[in-house]
């Protein structure tokens, strides 16, 4: 394996598998996600996400409308480096966890102003917000809650520059992976309902593609320049 390879700019998220997992260790994802958020079909007690394998890479617990305390005990029980914080939580909240575990969804949707869509100017003020609060953004489709599994307007991020990495979510799969680095500079992507046969269950061969479409994206500087954290 490549040192490129080990270094996959790539998250997939609602593990719930073993063999999923390890899928992803081979393939060198950077992020594995585990979600806890109550009302999700994918979620996963901390004690069965502590005996998932880890390998290299950042263990990630996806969470929605949980008190602090309760983000904190799964953190810990579940061997957890990074919490996702899903339900809109706000400054105080990120930071009573720490902000370098914080990983901060923020929805561009949420932020149109009628008809219109979002504007980045709009959407850079709301992450210099919680700038001081997190590791990174991620992006997702949708108004809040769980991922939509539908997509961004990918075009209208064109010139986003944020004040953390940011990870790019919201129905990507290995078709369309490729068309959203080439309309936006994500740091990494973020994969789940796009790579499965069924809520928790990967499909190995959607899985493999993802990963070789987001190499030989990121193979050309033209499309997509790896940036590190």
């Amino acid at each position: 394996m490549s040192a490129r390879e080990k270094t996959l700019p790539l998250k997939v998220c609602g593990l719930t598998r073993a063999e999923d997992v390890r899928l992803c260790l081979e393939l060198g994802v950077r992020f594995t996600g585990f979600i806890f958020a109550p009302a999700s079909p994918r979620r996963l007690s901390p004690e069965a996400a502590r005996a998932l394998p880890r390998g290299g890479a950042a263990r990630v617990g996806v969470f929605a409308g949980q008190e602090a305390a309760e983000v904190e005990r799964i953190l810990a029980v579940a061997r957890l480096d990074y919490a996702q914080l899903h339900g809109g939580e706000a400054e105080d909240f990120c930071r009573a966890l720490g902000p370098d575990r914080v990983i901060k969804t923020i929805w561009p949707e949420r932020l149109a102003r009628g008809a219109a869509p979002f504007r980045l100017e709009d959407l850079e003020a709301e992450c210099a917000r919680f700038a001081p609060v997190c590791s990174f953004f991620l992006l997702d489709a949708g108004l809040g809650g769980g991922g939509s599994g539908t997509a961004l307007a990918w075009e209208a991020l064109k010139g986003f520059v944020p004040p953390r990495p940011w990870l790019l979510a919201g129905g990507l799969g290995p078709d369309n992976l490729p068309l959203a680095l080439a309309a936006c500079a994500p740091w990494a992507l973020d994969c789940n309902s796009g790579v499965e046969d069924a809520p928790g269950r990967k499909n190995e061969k959607k899985l493999r593609a993802a990963a070789a479409a987001l190499l030989q994206a990121t193979a050309s500087p033209s499309n997509f320049r790896l940036k590190t954290r």
